[in-house]
């Protein structure tokens, strides 16, 4: 069997399990969201998104999602404190988990042929992109807690007075 077909096949039976197991979390905590350690891990304002764009269009919402980086969870875990019935959900996750299994498996293939050429032909270009797309991520993730973090003097931590 060809590579690609595994990876996207892989893929395809992660997201079914990654996202039925976030649909059904939120089906068990139901309407207690807001107060669970679950709501914690995703913001107020994304899960009152989610909620507001299910109640309006209902599974294309769903499917839809997985094309998304982020909401697609808030989605599915509202889908299931909405108790969307799963004769809607399965539907919506079987097409939009394909979609999501397909970009990702295809591009991430792609992406890593494309890597192994370049390293196998020129090792020192291949290197030098490595590190420099270490260095853009590893200062987007200096960026992102920087602008988390309270705002305080950088030394002691406290609070202007």
């Amino acid at each position: 069997m060809n590579g690609t077909v595994l990876t996207v096949a892989g893929l395809y039976l992660v997201i079914l399990l990654r996202a039925g197991a976030t649909f059904a979390a939120g089906w068990f905590v139901g309407s207690g969201v807001r107060r669970s350690r679950f709501s914690e891990r995703i913001p107020a304002a994304r899960l009152g998104r989610a909620e507001d764009a299910i109640r309006r269009w209902g599974m294309p919402v769903v499917a839809v999602s997985f094309l998304t980086v982020g909401f697609q969870t808030a989605v599915n875990f509202v889908a299931g404190t909405l108790r969307m019935p799963l004769r809607r959900y399965l539907p919506a996750l079987f097409v939009g988990g394909a979609a999501w299994a397909a970009l990702y498996g295809i591009v991430g293939t792609g992406v890593f042929a494309f890597l192994r050429w370049l390293f196998t032909r020129h090792t020192g270009i291949g290197v030098a992109a490595v590190a420099v797309l270490l260095l853009a991520a590893a200062t987007a993730v200096v960026l992102r807690r920087r602008d988390r973090s309270p705002a305080g003097d950088p030394v002691t931590g406290r609070e202007p007075s």
